[in-house]
């Protein structure tokens, strides 16, 4: 059922109609992108699972472009967070990545068009970031440092941008940030004009950047569904008149 609705939600995007659901947009993006770039149409009407699809070209939607490509990347992350930067054990890091290859659940859900592939890349990419500035303590505002931060932001609004659940792996890197931040006031030897640059970085890399690519996201959402579509109603009738085929297209609405 879930590869028929965010298919339904990827033709969406090809053909520019404006729908509703309750996942952020990037995944679903993503999705249309793989489509589009393989020579998807979005014709295909994605009414009930099981449907087939014919002559359709719906294969970089659902594996070879997108979601197998983001899984295969998954063990290469897992394996360089356990034998990089945490256990530092290569018998481990082999076990892990194995454990995730052979995985019967991550086989079955990079078969099919889901957002779960693309939300788990950025789950590891976002800790693989993390551990990997918390490497650099030794040099911060290094331009490594700088890098491993500023990607754990930009991870950290490809987890929220794809589901919701992507707000455990927020979690988890503020708890590591007010641990190191909590180190560092401890830190008699660091004076406060320091400290106060260690949290700005902080504060820019991982509240601020996350947030504006969050917003662009939706912006590029509402730029791209132009056209009247199934999620109108939804919205305020001064909405609705910016959506190109809707009976309130280009309509004054008093405010």
């Amino acid at each position: 059922w879930d590869e028929t609705h965010f298919g339904k939600m990827g033709s969406y995007y090809i053909n520019r109609t404006f729908f509703f659901d309750v996942h952020p947009p990037l995944g679903k993006m993503l999705i249309g992108l793989a489509g589009y770039l393989s020579g998807y149409d979005g014709t295909f009407p994605f009414q009930k699972p099981g449907d087939r699809y014919e002559q359709h070209n719906y294969i970089g939607m659902r594996g070879v472009r997108l979601c197998r490509l983001v899984s295969s990347w998954l063990a290469s992350l897992c394996f360089s967070v356990q034998l990089l930067e945490l256990s530092k054990s290569l018998p481990a890091a082999l076990l892990t990545a194995f454990i995730l290859i052979f995985d019967t659940g991550c086989i079955t859900l990079s078969q099919y068009i889901l957002l779960d592939p693309i939300l788990m890349f950025f789950l590891m990419g976002a800790v693989l970031s993390m551990v990997k500035c918390n490497s650099c303590a030794d040099r911060p505002f290094s331009a490594s440092w700088w890098f491993w931060l500023s990607l754990t932001g930009v991870s950290l609004a490809g987890a929220m941008g794809v589901k919701f659940v992507g707000l455990f792996v927020v979690l988890l890197v503020g708890l590591n940030t007010i641990y190191d931040l909590w180190d560092l006031l401890g830190n008699l030897s660091l004076s406060l004009v320091m400290f106060g640059k260690h949290l700005l970085a902080r504060v820019l890399c991982l509240i601020v950047l996350p947030l504006a690519l969050y917003t662009a996201m939706f912006a590029v959402h509402f730029a791209v569904l132009n056209r009247s579509g199934p999620g109108d109603g939804f919205f305020s009738s001064a909405f609705q008149s910016q959506l190109i085929g809707n009976n309130l297209h280009n309509v004054s609405i008093p405010e």
